[in-house]
């Protein structure tokens, strides 16, 4: 899932340049900054022997990969979301072979307030290169949907663009 994203960072040959455009994707429930035109892909995860979807955006800019998944859970119970929430972490972390250490944060609601959610920022080595590969993460459960907010970039990005990213990630 993730480490296609990883492929990407390792062949893209990217522009530094961002151009920060607001994408409203309302299907899946979130408005987002991205700093190029996001594409949309979708593919099939296995959480907890449950088979499910998830739907991706992504955009390409300086030398990372700025996605915003979305999984569809089969009901919104905590054990349900709990689960899809630790099998996404562990799975952006073992990309890059680490700990899939979070901690809680706060995400902003379209219209107004903010639920608990995860972030997390892990460094380490991706691919058949073993290149080094920082991912910064966000995750929330919100009703049916889990999101997965992340950037996979080949060396650390400048904190503002990284803000930029993840303060303009609301719910609806």
């Amino acid at each position: 899932m993730t480490a296609a994203l990883a492929l990407g960072v390792a062949l893209s040959a990217c522009s530094p340049t961002f151009d920060w455009r607001t994408v409203m994707n309302n299907d899946k429930g979130y408005t987002v900054d991205f700093p190029a035109k996001p594409g949309n892909d979708q593919r099939a995860v296995q959480i907890d022997g449950t088979p499910m979807q998830m739907a991706m955006q992504t955009a390409e800019a300086g030398n990372a990969v700025f996605a915003v998944g979305t999984v569809m859970l089969p009901d919104d119970s905590d054990a349900t979301q709990r689960a899809a929430l630790d099998f996404l972490r562990a799975g952006l972390a073992r990309n890059v072979g680490a700990t899939p250490d979070a901690h809680a944060v706060q995400i902003p609601l379209a219209a107004g307030g903010r639920i608990p959610g995860q972030e997390m920022t892990v460094s380490g080595a991706a691919g058949a290169k073993h290149e080094t590969r920082t991912v910064y993460a966000r995750l929330v459960a919100r009703g049916r949907h889990v999101y997965q907010a992340a950037i996979i970039a080949d060396q650390p990005l400048p904190q503002d663009q990284v803000d930029q990213f993840f303060s303009s990630f609301q719910l609806y």
